[in-house]
């Protein structure tokens, strides 16, 4: 077998809503979590202060794991002094990187943090990356719709580390180039506030005015799941395997982040050395995660094998999750439903399953008894239908509890010096320490003292080390407990010492003046340029502001599209206009929801859907 040096260093990036859970994310085996700080994340209701994330920055890089802060919302003028502060403050407390995508940042006086381009840049192309790239970005986000061939392509045109979503919700609209919600709504996505107007019910109107599906979750997407590509992905260049969900509880971050450990694990001990994780430790899970078990609106690899008719990739029945299948109805009876199960059941668990008008109904089971279920509440189910389970009692409360540890193995040497005894200790950082005990004349021991020494050294519990192997050359001198124990702390607060001390964050990219803006060199509000320092940066890489971003341009925000998405509707419903589609469901279509009305422009030649807000005045029957 062919042996290779390590090519790429691998993360598995973690969401975090809070400290704590992006504390769990690393127990449970992240090599990097991001976390928002108290504003301008994309996520408004996950923010954090400077000193919760100090907390989380001590612990990861315990592991050599690192922290991102979002800090990619756009920015408006009189914010731009904020943002400089805060990222000086991040600077300070350590963080690793902050995620960008207001390209103002780059013209504010910032220290060398590094910085990584949010996925809401909308870095499509890979001359988008390498500018970017040239710019100054250390780690470059890709959308959620690439295939495995367009990263590949974008890898070949970079330096830096891709980062690929590989699991969590998706959004219908390429993420920085949707101005739905606050077209729709007034509230700005890309300012954090996404009223989700892609997870709304609607109602389907053709070219002739005929309603052709009514209250429907017709733009709402099933819930990313790549664990089965990630040999392909780190094939294709991905570097950054990233998780979804900076507002998920701990217990699904928890579940996600194993699941996930395990699979890389699993991939790189096979590549023969080709890969390496990019932080280290041991991680013990005390369940077996699933990740059907966790949020999910059922499951699809959206576009990582490209486009695939055949596949349906939306939830239009429901946003809720779904969960796991885990039986079917047999009998009805007073109170009670008979049912053939995959699985045991357990009181208190939550179920659901789709009504006769494919409606999501759920309801949680008071008591279980083999097939025999009771539900809390009384339940309209037809014998035939299919169960769901979307909360499992017994495991979320095994996750509600401590589920994993993280250890840093260390050696130990013990050996007399010329005043006493030394024991050294190095750790698989690559720390090494040594520390000194004076002692008087030692006297030989009664007894053997290996087994006593080493059970004293190795007594490191509410430390993150394990005591991996000693050597002892003592032989039968006596050394007291206390003084094995004293020898012991202090070579424990010298590595973590130590570790601060070597620990070495990645720097700021130079950026490359005469870097030149890929396109056409007219910005549109698609690009989102909210303040005067974003203006300046482009027109110096050769682009000229034709417009600026909706949420600060002076023209109304209807009739504009609102999103740009490689999800088909035509393609979901089975009408595709390559598959005469037309002649099944006449053009145009339009989406309603109360005064909200949306139309529907399709690019066959770019195989994309436009979703136009065309405002209220259109009538239907």
């Amino acid at each position: 077998m062919t042996t290779y040096k390590p090519l790429r260093k691998i993360e598995l990036l973690a969401p975090a809503r809070n400290s704590d859970i992006a504390i769990e994310a690393i127990k449970h085996g992240a090599d990097a979590v991001y976390i928002g700080a108290d504003a301008f994340g994309a996520r408004a209701a996950a923010g954090n202060s400077v000193e919760d994330i100090a907390k989380v920055v001590d612990f990861a890089h315990s592991f050599l794991a690192k922290v991102y802060v979002t800090v990619n919302t756009i920015i408006y003028n009189d914010e731009l002094h904020r943002v400089e502060n805060l990222i000086k403050d991040l600077y300070r407390i350590g963080v690793d990187a902050v995620i960008v995508q207001d390209m103002s940042v780059l013209r504010l006086d910032l220290p060398p943090i590094a910085l990584h381009a949010s996925t809401q840049c909308d870095t499509r192309t890979p001359e988008k990356a390498r500018f970017l790239q040239d710019v100054g970005f250390s780690q470059i986000v890709l959308p959620r719709e690439m295939s495995l061939d367009e990263i590949r392509a974008v890898h070949e045109a970079v330096d830096v580390p891709l980062e690929s979503f590989v699991h969590g919700a998706l959004c219908v609209s390429y993420s920085g180039d949707c101005q739905a919600s606050y077209s729709l709504k007034g509230r700005s996505a890309n300012r954090g506030e996404c009223a989700q107007i892609c997870r709304l019910p609607f109602d389907l109107y053709d070219g002739a005015g005929n309603c052709r599906r009514r209250g429907q979750h017709l733009l709402s997407l099933r819930d990313l799941n790549l664990s089965d590509r990630i040999e392909s992905m780190l094939d294709a260049g991905v570097s950054s395997f990233k998780i979804e969900g900076r507002l998920k509880d701990a217990s699904y971050v928890k579940n996600v982040v194993a699941h996930y450990h395990r699979k890389l694990n699993e991939v790189i001990a096979s590549s023969g050395g080709k890969y390496v994780r990019s932080s280290v430790g041991e991680v013990r899970h005390s369940f077996a995660p699933q990740l059907d078990k966790s949020f999910n609106r059922g499951f699809t690899r959206y576009f990582i094998d490209g486009a695939d008719s055949r596949l349906s990739i939306a939830s239009i029945y429901t946003p809720k999750s779904q969960g796991e299948r885990v039986g079917v109805v047999k009998a009805v009876k007073p109170g009670c439903l008979i049912a053939s199960l995959d699985c045991v059941l357990s009181n208190g668990d939550g179920l659901g399953y789709f009504d006769s008008r494919n409606c999501f109904v759920g309801f949680r089971l008071n008591r279980a008894e083999g097939d025999r279920l009771f539900p809390a509440s009384k339940v309209d189910v037809a014998p035939g239908t299919v169960l769901y389970r979307n909360s499992d009692k017994a495991f979320d409360d095994m996750l509600s509890r401590d589920s994993a540890t993280r250890s840093i193995g260390v050696t130990m040497a013990l050996n007399r010096s010329s005043r006493g005894i030394v024991l050294k200790v190095d750790d698989e950082r690559g720390n090494g320490v040594a520390v000194t005990l004076d002692m008087d004349e030692m006297q030989p021991a009664n007894t053997p003292q290996d087994a006593a020494r080493r059970n004293a050294l190795g007594k490191l519990g509410g430390t993150i080390y394990v005591l991996k192997e000693l050597d002892d050359s003592l032989g039968n001198l006596f050394v007291p407990v206390s003084k094995l124990a004293e020898l012991r702390r202090r070579a424990v607060s010298m590595l973590d010492s130590a570790n601060r001390i070597r620990y070495v964050a990645d720097r700021r990219r130079d950026e490359i003046p005469d870097a030149k803006f890929p396109g056409n060199g007219v910005l549109s509000y698609h690009d989102n340029v909210a303040n005067d320092k974003a203006r300046d940066f482009y027109e110096q890489h050769g682009a000229k502001l034709g417009e600026q971003a909706l949420e600060v341009g002076k023209s109304k925000p209807g009739h504009r599209v609102v999103m740009t998405t490689r999800y088909c509707l035509r393609r979901e419903l089975g009408c595709c206009l390559r598959d005469n589609g037309e002649a099944r469901m006449p053009s145009p279509l339009t989406l309603r929801n109360g005064g909200s009305c949306l139309e529907l422009e399709f690019d066959c030649r770019q195989c994309i859907m436009r979703v136009i807000n065309v405002g209220v005045n259109k009538k239907f029957s």
